[in-house]
C-alpha cells in the first residue's frame, strides 16, 4: 500500500546517518544471536523449565512465519522499491539482499513475532511491572527497527506481532490439556511439517531443525541429565558463556563438510542438511552440554542449586 512506502521512505529519509545503527541494534535482539543469548541465558542461568517453554514458543512461530509468507509472497520493501527504500542488512553475513531463499519474504515479520512470543510470556513468569514495560517497550522498538532498516512492511510487522500472540496463547492452551510434555510438543512440531511440502527458504528450513532438536534435546535432558537451576553466579557464566560458544562453532563445523555453493544452492537436499545442522546443534548443546554443569559447581565455591520447575 502506499501509505506503507510513503512511511518508510520518510522515515529512512529522517533518520539519515542514524538508520543503520538504530536498524542493527534493535534487529540483532529479533535476530539468531540475539534470541539465542536470550533464551540461552533463561534455561541455563535463570528457569530451565521457562527456558524450555519460551524456547518452544519463539521456534513454533518462527515455523509457522515462513509457513505464510510462503502463500502471502510478498518482497521486502526494498525488493518492490528500490528507488525508494533502502534495505539494511543487520546480520553481517554475505548472502546478497536479493535472494529471496536467503532473506526470506516480507509478510509477516519474523523479528516481530518472535519478541512477541518471547517477551510477554516471560513478563507473564516475570510477574513485575518493570518486566511488563520492558517486554512492551522492546516488542515495539524491534518490530518499528524492521520498518527502519527497510525490510518489512507495517502491516508486516502487525502480523507478526500477532502471530507471535497467537503462538504464545497455543502453546499455554495446549500446555493446560496436554499432560504429557512429549506429546505437546510432538504435536506442535507436527504443526510446522506441512511446510515441508511448499517452503523453499532458509528461515524455515533453520527454524525446522531448530524446533525438532529441542524436542530431541529436552527429551535427552530430562531423562538422562536432569540438570539444575543454580544460584552460583560463576556456573552461571560458565554455563551461558561455553554455551554460546559452542552453538555457533557447531554451526560453523557442521558447515565444513559441504560446499558453500551447495549450501547456497537453493536444492531441497541443502535445505534439509540446513535443518539436520540445526537439529544437532540444538540437540548437543540444549541436550548433552548440560552434562558438564556439575563441574561448574565446583568453580567460585559450591554455591546453591534448586531443583527445577
Amino acid at each position: 500500500m502506499d501509505w506503507e512506502i510513503n512511511l518508510i521512505e520518510w522515515v529512512q529519509k529522517s533518520l539519515g546517518g542514524s538508520l543503520s545503527t538504530i536498524g542493527t541494534v534493535m534487529g540483532f535482539v529479533g535476530g539468531e544471536f540475539g534470541l539465542v543469548l536470550i533464551l540461552l541465558t533463561i534455561y541455563f542461568c535463570w528457569k530451565k523449565e521457562v527456558g524450555k517453554r519460551l524456547s518452544m514458543t519463539v521456534m513454533l512461530v518462527n515455523c509457522w512465519g515462513p509457513l505464510i509468507k510462503s502463500i502471502v509472497l510478498r518482497p521486502r520493501p526494498y525488493m518492490s522499491h528500490p528507488e525508494r527504500v533502502n534495505g539494511i542488512k543487520i546480520d553481517g553475513n554475505s548472502t546478497s539482499l536479493e535472494d529471496v531463499a536467503a532473506q526470506g519474504y516480507s509478510f509477516p515479520s519474523s523479528h516481530s513475532s518472535s519478541v512477541m512470543a518471547l517477551f510477554i510470556p516471560l513478563a507473564r513468569e516475570v510477574k513485575k511491572r518493570w518486566m511488563w514495560i520492558v517486554a512492551i517497550v522492546m516488542t515495539f522498538l524491534v518490530g518499528v527497527s524492521r520498518v527502519i532498516a527497510g525490510m518489512h512492511y507495517p502491516t508486516d510487522v502487525l502480523a507478526g506481532w500477532a502471530l507471535g500472540l497467537v503462538g504464545a496463547w497455543v502453546y499455554l492452551t495446549l500446555e493446560k490439556k496436554i499432560r504429557n510434555v512429549l506429546t505437546l510438543r510432538l504435536i506442535l512440531l507436527a504443526t510446522t511439517l506441512p511446510g515441508l511440502l511448499y517452503v523453499r527458504t532458509d528461515d524455515y528450513f533453520t527454524a525446522l531443525g531448530l524446533m525438532s532438536g529441542l524436542v530431541a534435546a529436552f527429551s535427552f535432558e530430562e531423562k538422562f541429565v536432569n540438570f539444575q537451576d543454580t544460584r552460583n553466579l560463576f556456573a552461571k557464566i560458565l554455563r551461558i558463556v561455553g554455551g554460546v560458544l559452542l552453538f555457533f562453532a557447531l554451526s560453523s563445523l557442521l558447515k565444513k563438510p559441504f560446499s558453500s555453493e551447495f549450501l547456497t544452492g537453493g536444492s531441497m537436499a541443502a535445505f534439509l542438511v540446513r535443518t539436520a545442522r540445526y537439529a544437532l546443534t540444538a540437540f548437543l548443546v540444549l541436550g548433552v552440554y548440560p552434562m558438564a554443569f556439575p563441574l561448574f559447581e565446583k568453580v567460585g565455591g559450591k554455591g546453591d542449586t534448586t531443583k527445577a520447575g
